[in-house]
């Protein structure tokens, strides 16, 4: 598709970086289940090796049906190329690699997944590595947190677990006056719903497993690269931008410009970490993201009928949902996630900790799992599972306190999931 820019979305989730096999002429993706490529002679393998020449050389760096499913991401988020990976954490560990070094740190957003929360505050120190936890609402913190030893700024574009909706546009003005990159995951949103490129992201990264394979099958992660970033500017990002021994000097941003993290997080994060995305995984995915514009439709529409009728029951507090008018965040939708805020929000039980756990329990068409995105409506107290790693404070600026559960709405009947719903709040609050 030498035009794909030109096509719309519909179109470029379906055919965007796949062709009919040349060997069978299959039009369906095929699986390459294989660990090796065979090389056309010894100068091939030599010019593939050096980055003189691209192609496969072994699986853990490329592999056919994984490119597809590169192509076809980058191509849905506006970005230059993409690098699969293992998970959603794999590919925030793969985004920051090429960036940080022992003493640097990174400045990240209070409204995380808590898994990421944990990611950042403890496993990432092993790597001499810090973050720094500020509320990207309030711009003056966020700014006053960046310091000379800043290596970048990272957010989640629909924020899990509450779906508050980051103001990219003021986040990447903070991030461009710094001259940092702006990491934003958006696997809440998707390309359907956000589209960090456009304001202002430079990287975008995303757990697959979620709303874009969309079928609880497989694990998986991405990230797209803006190719607007120019790495070799300040000298801060020397693995982009000086020489690299393992390749004979060569300097990735000088050899492949826009290009240049794309090709950094294959020929060394994927290389080095080893963190790879296997073919099957990435034909799931692939799969799942033909749909993906009709699931996030629905997915929307339900969201915002049950968001409504639980904001109206008196057995709750609160509902977080941001496509709610009365969500502070309301005025952003508009901006950031124009064609809605997604299926994912919590609210708040008035019976606290123990009424959510009856709730959770009682509940039937909802499944009680440590996941989001599938097609399935689901559901999780937030505070006991995926937060509970954290401190009490962690867990309420991350929106997810002992009173909260999270759900996210799949795309089954809307007033079926209200019925289950109402059954389980008369058990929890009996």
């Amino acid at each position: 598709m030498s035009d794909a820019p030109s096509y719309g979305f519909d179109t470029l989730q379906i055919h965007a970086g796949a062709r009919p096999d040349p060997a069978t002429g299959a039009r369906q993706t095929p699986i390459y289940q294989t660990t090796a490529y065979v090389f056309r002679d010894a100068d091939h393998a030599a010019a593939l090796f050096n980055l003189q020449e691209v192609g496969y050389i072994y699986s853990r760096l490329t592999n056919p049906t994984v490119a597809v499913l590169q192509e076809r991401i980058a191509t849905l988020e506006g970005g230059v190329g993409a690098v699969c990976c293992s998970s959603g954490h794999a590919a925030q560990i793969m985004a920051l690699f090429p960036l940080m070094a022992p003493g640097r740190n990174v400045v990240v957003s209070t409204r995380l997944y808590g898994g990421t929360v944990t990611q950042m505050s403890q496993t990432i120190k092993r790597f001499g590595w810090s973050a720094k936890f500020v509320d990207f609402d309030d711009l003056d913190a966020l700014e006053a947190a960046i310091d000379d030893d800043t290596r970048a700024v990272f957010c989640e574009s629909v924020a899990n677990p509450g779906g508050y909706i980051t103001d990219l546009d003021a986040v990447s003005a903070v991030a461009d006056k710094a001259g940092l990159p702006l990491i934003v995951d958006n696997t809440s949103a998707t390309p359907y719903l956000c589209r960090p490129i456009e304001h202002g992201a430079t990287l975008v990264v995303h757990s697959t497993t979620k709303y874009l394979t969309g079928n609880g099958t497989v694990t998986g992660g991405c990230i797209v690269d803006s190719g607007k970033f120019d790495w070799a500017a300040s000298g801060k990002f020397p693995s982009l931008s000086e020489p690299e021994p393992a390749y004979h000097g060569l300097k990735f941003a000088e050899t492949f410009g826009p290009l240049a993290f794309t090709f950094h997080g294959i020929a060394v994060g994927l290389r080095d970490l080893g963190m790879t995305m296997n073919p099957q995984g990435a034909h799931y995915t692939l799969m799942g993201i033909e749909t993906l514009s009709l699931r996030m439709e629905r997915h929307v529409a339900n969201a915002v009928k049950v968001s409504k009728w639980l904001e109206q029951d008196e057995r709750v507090d609160f509902v977080t949902y941001a496509g709610l008018e009365s969500s502070p965040y309301y005025e952003r939708v508009s901006r950031i996630c124009p064609k809605g805020a997604g299926g994912l929000f919590t609210f708040a039980l008035k019976g606290g900790y123990e009424a959510c756990v009856k709730f959770v329990n009682a509940l039937e068409i909802f499944s009680h799992v440590a996941n989001l995105g599938d097609t399935r409506s689901l559901v999780i107290h937030s505070a006991s599972t995926t937060h509970r790693q954290l401190t009490a404070e962690q867990q309420e600026a991350a929106g997810a306190g002992p009173n909260m559960v999270r759900i996210s709405i799949g795309i089954e009947d809307a007033d079926d999931l209200i019925a289950d719903l109402d059954q389980a709040l008369a058990k929890a609050s009996a």
